[in-house]
């Protein structure tokens, strides 16, 4: 299956890994697809069929193909450069005269700042998820694959959840942490929901 995909892809076989973790899901890694991997957890195995697992591989697979381990690197550096200017900013002003500006301000910039760089890391990280997707749907031959393997996993997510921090969360290809309102805007991933219904818009154009 994934020998196969590759080849549609126009990839190198990833190092194939499995995690003996109960919860289903499934990642990538690899800065360039030269070095890429693809992990899967045995839960995963234990709910999908052989079309849905297709999708969820061919998901993994557009993830390396697009570069986005590398996307997400740049993005949390740069979000980390942000804060950094921010910092300094606070310390060393500069030469102006600084008569009359408030105090609150320097303030409130140090703590918008790295909010703001986190809000702009989180909407790229959800919009290169959108974009492995698209490279499932199109790759496979259509989306339903994936849809059915993203159904059960948000279901079996919320059941059995997954033993992995915080940080790794954008690993994953469904978020293995819940969150809701405004959290939504700090995640890694966009609703499930959103993502069935633009996979749904794709059987049109596939």
């Amino acid at each position: 299956m994934t020998e196969n995909l590759c080849r549609r892809m126009g990839l190198p076989m990833p190092k194939l890994w499995l995690i003996p973790d109960p919860s289903p899901n499934a990642f990538a890694t690899g800065r360039n697809p030269k070095n890429g991997s693809v992990a899967v957890t045995a839960g995963l195995l234990q709910i999908l069929n052989d079309y849905e697992l297709e999708g969820v591989i061919a998901h993994e697979l557009g993830h390396i193909r697009n570069r986005d381990i590398l996307v997400s690197s740049i993005a949390a550096t740069i979000a980390t450069a942000i804060t950094f200017v921010a910092r300094m900013a606070i310390f060393f002003p500069g030469g102006r005269d600084e008569e009359g500006r408030s105090p609150w301000a320097g303030l409130l910039m140090l703590f918008l700042a790295p909010i703001a760089a986190l809000l702009i890391q989180m909407a790229i990280s959800r919009t290169r998820e959108f974009g492995a997707d698209a490279a499932a749907a199109k790759y496979t031959g259509t989306p339903h694959g994936l849809i059915s393997a993203l159904r059960k996993l948000e279901a079996w997510s919320k059941r059995v959840p997954m033993d992995a921090m915080p940080a790794h969360e954008h690993m994953f290809i469904v978020k293995p942490f819940s969150g809701g309102g405004l959290m939504k805007l700090f995640s890694t991933h966009p609703p499930t929901a959103e993502r069935i219904a633009r996979l749904e818009q794709l059987r049109f154009a596939l």
